[in-house]
C-alpha cells in the first residue's frame, strides 16, 4: 500500500502566533511531526503543505522541502483539512504519482511515541476499513449515554435517543474522541470529501502524551510535557 503522509502547517495561526516554527524545547513545533513521519517505515512520500515561506524553510531544514506552496485560498482560518489533503493528492496525481491512502499528521499534536504511526498503519491495513483515527477514551461521566440534551419542552432527554438512562458505569459501552494525532484514509474516500468513509478503525493514543495546541494554555502544557517526551 502506497501511503502519502501530509503535514499541514499554515502560517496564520491565531491562538499561538507562528506556532509551527515556534521553539518547543529546542526545536520548532513542526519538527516533532516531521521527525515522527521520518521515523515511520510505512510512508512512500512525506509532504509538508504550507503557504508560508518561513515554514517552508523550516521544513527544508528538517529534510523535507515542500514540492509546492499551498494556495492562499486554501490557507484561511476556515479552510477545512480535507481540502488541504485533496490539494496535495491532486498535485501528485498531476505528476503521475498515485497513492492508495493518505495520512494526515497535524503538528498541533506533536507527541507521538516511537513506532505509534507504524502500529496505526499496520492496524489500518489489517482492518480493511475505509479509515483509521487515533483516539482517547472518554471518561465515563462524559459518556454519550450519560449526556443529556434539552427537548422542545425544555426537559432533558438522553443524547443517544434512548428512553432509559444506563444506571451503572460498568454497563456503559466504551466511548472515544479523536485526539488529532493520526488520520489515515483511503485516497478514494478522501476524494469524496470525507476522512472517514463507511468504516472507521481506531488506535488508542497514550493519554499522558496528549496535547492539542490551539491556545497559549495548550502551549504551556506542551512545554511542561516536552522534557518527559524527549526523555
Amino acid at each position: 500500500m502506497k501511503i502519502l503522509a501530509i503535514i499541514p502547517a499554515r502560517g496564520g495561526s491565531k491562538g499561538v502566533p507562528r506556532k509551527n516554527i515556534k521553539l518547543l524545547g529546542n526545536i520548532p513545533l513542526l519538527a516533532y511531526t516531521i521527525n515522527a513521519a521520518k521515523a515511520s517505515v510505512g510512508f512512500s512520500e512525506i509532504v509538508v503543505s504550507t503557504e508560508d515561506a518561513e515554514i517552508a524553510i523550516a521544513a527544508e531544514v528538517c529534510g523535507y522541502k515542500p514540492p509546492f506552496m499551498r494556495p492562499a485560498e486554501l490557507s484561511q482560518d476556515d479552510t477545512p483539512s480535507i481540502a488541504v489533503v485533496q490539494h496535495a493528492i491532486a498535485f501528485y496525481e498531476n505528476q503521475g504519482v498515485f497513492f492508495d491512502a493518505v495520512c494526515l499528521l497535524q503538528p498541533t499534536t506533536p507527541f507521538r511515541p516511537k513506532g505509534f504511526i507504524d502500529q496505526a498503519i499496520l492496524k489500518f491495513k489489517a482492518s480493511g476499513a475505509d479509515s483509521l483515527v487515533s483516539v482517547l477514551p472518554i471518561p465515563h461521566e462524559y459518556n454519550p449515554h450519560w449526556v443529556f440534551e434539552e427537548d422542545q419542552n425544555g426537559l432533558l432527554k438522553v443524547a443517544t435517543g434512548e428512553q432509559n438512562v444506563i444506571p451503572r458505569r460498568q454497563e456503559l459501552p466504551k466511548a472515544f474522541h479523536r485526539d488529532g494525532a493520526i488520520y489515515l484514509a483511503k485516497t478514494a474516500v478522501v476524494k469524496t470529501g470525507s476522512f472517514f468513509g463507511n468504516s472507521i478503525a481506531y488506535i488508542e493514543s497514550d493519554p499522558l502524551l496528549y496535547v492539542n495546541i490551539d491556545t497559549i494554555q495548550d502551549w504551556e502544557k506542551a512545554e511542561h510535557m516536552v522534557h518527559k517526551f524527549n526523555g
